[in-house]
């Protein structure tokens, strides 16, 4: 990507803002026939278990869902946060791509200000990640190379834009969340657009192992995000008795969701730049169960 086209993506950002707070509609309510989260993302749609669930309770269990990807979204993007203030200091306040990250910034900041309003909305309690969790996320925001950092969010803003599609393109789906994930969408989409462009000039050099280890990065930071979307609690919210058993069978049946729903941009941009070979092959199989 040329400075120009950098350029372009800054103007729209100043000139073309959306605002959560006028572009959605929070005083909407959920209305007869909305749903909080499409059946076919949540994670027990699909098991003979979800078919004797309560209408009240299949509601219900979407909210919870829902309100844990929206929490996820928010805590990724603040560590992404973290990682860009501290990059930012190493640039020319001059230079082009100092200026978009300063607009991105801007935006991914706007944006966990939403998710966090969302969540409210829908009176969720979010299960916070455990204590290894923050420790390994707060650790590679810190502490990781520029490129890798970039990698792993990059792989995290396509998982988010892709469930968001989901989400937005159903019908049935609540309003407000659909308005939600139209705007992520929209500035998400000139991030990605950004990332891939600078990420091209690290691909482009990496040898073997670097691109191995590009991988494996992207491949850990997708499994790190998914452990935060399936949790004991929200079946026992729901009333489900024996929440331990439905956890094990559930986290089996969204892993293969995860991979058919989630991660069809993920996979084309590790083949991109080669990602996969002898190496990684086998964890990517292993713990997301992709046929590469």
């Amino acid at each position: 990507m040329d400075d120009a086209e950098v350029e372009r993506l800054i103007t729209i950002s100043k000139e073309r803002p959306l605002m959560p707070e006028t572009y959605v509609p929070w005083l909407e309510e959920l209305k007869p026939g909305e749903v909080f989260l499409p059946e076919k993302l949540n994670s027990l749609e699909g098991l003979p278990l979800y078919n004797n669930l309560t209408d009240i309770q299949k509601i219900e269990l979407g909210r919870h869902e829902i309100v844990q990807v929206l929490f996820s979204y928010a805590w990724g993007e603040g560590l992404f946060c973290l990682f860009m203030s501290k990059y930012i200091l190493t640039l020319q306040p001059g230079d082009v791509i100092y200026r978009f990250l300063l607009r991105e910034l801007i935006e991914e900041y706007r944006h966990q200000e939403m998710f966090e309003q969302a969540i409210r909305k829908l009176n969720g309690k979010p299960i916070k990640p455990s204590r290894i969790q923050r420790w390994i996320g707060l650790f590679t925001a810190k502490f990781l190379p520029v490129d890798f950092l970039f990698m792993g969010s990059l792989s995290i803003e396509l998982i988010t834009d892709t469930y968001g599609d989901k989400t937005r393109k159903f019908p049935a789906s609540y309003l407000v969340l659909r308005k939600v994930f139209d705007l992520h969408s929209i500035e998400e989409g000139r991030h990605i657009h950004f990332t891939k462009s600078l990420l091209k000039r690290y691909s482009d050099n990496a040898g073997f192992f670097k691109r191995t280890i590009y991988s494996f990065v992207i491949l850990f930071n997708i499994y790190f995000i998914r452990k935060l979307y399936v949790k004991k609690e929200i079946y026992q919210r729901i009333g489900l008795t024996k929440p331990d058993e439905v956890y094990e069978i559930a986290l089996k049946n969204y892993k293969t969701k995860f991979t058919e729903i989630g991660l069809a941009g993920v996979i084309d941009f590790v083949k991109s730049w080669n990602g996969f070979n002898p190496l990684t092959r086998w964890a990517w199989r292993a713990l997301m169960g992709v046929k590469v």
